[in-house]
């Protein structure tokens, strides 16, 4: 296997290592205490540019996205024993369900969009149920490293398509973090080595401030203080304001909830990438049934409050591949940074105004990393292909799910008794 056996106590890892960055840290409290709050803050910018970019697109309150993707976090953590290194942010993968709701943004619609993507979420537990009652080595076998190192590859690429899209609008700030990560990973020292991805967004940011691309205005206007959610953004007031419309609640379901199959897998991928990058299996130990669980009910927590559907997130995959930092504390921690500062919108207005090159070269870098880590995946595991199989599942994986996420539609679309279904491809 690409990972190793560990035993059923994570804690038992080695906690102290030789030099930064060389060896697996699994114990982050090592490095003493101000490095593990930087650590911290670098997985909070490294998920923040595209969890916040979902509600932009989406028209759904930024504020509780932040606040339910940390808290969302923390339930995951504490259903799958604290033990998987793993961030819950905004799922793209849901897009095309709130635009087909909600194609002009219109708050009163995407209540609709949030109910069905809540149902989405205890999709998830149906599927747990099975790698409880049956054992994640049976269910794994529909799931082997032919299909699971194809999916990975996939997250990643289908990602490409954002992060170029965003450095094109500045390749030179973009360049600018992606140079600065590059040389900390390679050349750094110390506690360089283990926070490129921090320094390459306040190094860009810094550059793109003194060469005045960025207005301030924004965060000049923004309170120090506000509170995440409003009861009329959240589903509760769906059932409470008089207007339910029954027939675009039911039509809400039947398009957003069939897209829980595709994010399942992604899930599955996503923990196995994980597993990967860490070698520690934890589809085994705390087992898949438990992270689905967690991914799922952090899904219709975030829905019912009017946020976007969590995923475990890739980014922060790519952190972990980059600083060999593996302790799921340093995650824990930025999720409590997200929630306290989802209390301040003044500090969400310094984010936004980031420039989206920077977002991009960000991206661009820990995108690839998930992709390599697929690759690896499947060499690692000796993936037969000159098995005729293996090189026809491979095959449809990747053309499918790249070619659905670049198509026009961006879904596959079908028609069922007059309701449009979507099935997107796989993405965040």
């Amino acid at each position: 296997m690409y990972f190793k056996e560990k035993g059923e106590d994570v804690k038992e890892q080695v906690k102290t290592i030789k030099k930064f960055g060389e060896e697996a840290i699994f114990d982050a409290r090592s490095l003493g205490g101000w490095r593990f709050f930087v650590l911290g803050f670098q997985h909070l910018f490294a998920m923040f540019g595209a969890t916040v970019l979902v509600p932009l697109l989406t028209g759904l309150p930024i504020s509780s996205t932040l606040l339910f993707a940390g808290l969302g976090t923390l339930l995951f953590h504490l259903i799958s024993k604290k033990k998987v290194p793993a961030f819950l942010g905004s799922s793209f993968a849901f897009l095309a369900g709130y635009m087909s709701i909600a194609p002009n943004k219109e708050p009163e619609l995407l209540l609709y969009a949030c109910f069905g993507v809540a149902l989405a979420g205890l999709m998830y537990l149906i599927l747990a149920f099975a790698f409880q009652a049956f054992g994640a080595k049976k269910v794994m076998q529909f799931f082997p490293p032919v299909v699971t190192g194809p999916i990975i590859i996939a997250i990643g690429l289908n990602l490409s398509k954002s992060a170029v899209e965003n450095c094109s609008s500045n390749w030179a700030l973009a360049l600018t973090a992606i140079v600065v990560v590059i040389v900390c990973n390679i050349f750094g020292r110390g506690m360089v080595k283990i926070i490129p991805i921090l320094l390459g967004v306040l190094v860009s940011y810094l550059l793109a401030a003194v060469l005045g691309f960025i207005n301030f205005e924004p965060v000049k206007n923004a309170a120090w203080f506000g509170f995440p959610v409003q009861y009329n953004r959240t589903v509760f007031s769906l059932f409470t304001s008089g207007n339910l419309d029954p027939a675009l609640l039911l039509s809400s379901c039947f398009t957003i909830i069939p897209i829980s199959f595709a994010t399942m897998m992604e899930h599955i991928g996503d923990i196995s990438a994980i597993s990967s990058t860490v070698g520690i299996n934890y589809m085994k130990d705390p087992g898949l049934h438990r992270t689905l669980t967690g991914d799922g009910l952090a899904t219709t927590l975030a829905s019912l409050f009017g946020a976007p559907a969590n995923t475990t997130y890739g980014e922060n995959t790519g952190v972990l591949s980059l600083t060999k930092v593996y302790d799921p504390r340093v995650i824990r921690l930025a999720a409590v940074f997200a929630v306290f500062l989802s209390f301040c919108p003044k500090f969400s207005a310094v984010i936004e105004v980031m420039p989206s090159a920077v977002i991009g070269g960000i991206s661009l870098v820990l995108y690839g990393m998930i992709s390599a880590v697929g690759v690896r995946n499947v060499v690692e595991t000796k993936v037969d292909f000159s098995k005729s199989r293996n090189i026809i599942v491979a095959a449809m994986i990747l053309v499918l799910s790249i070619g659905i996420n670049y198509s026009g539609a961006g879904a596959l679309i079908f028609n069922v008794f007059g309701v449009q279904i979507a099935f997107s491809g796989l993405a965040t």
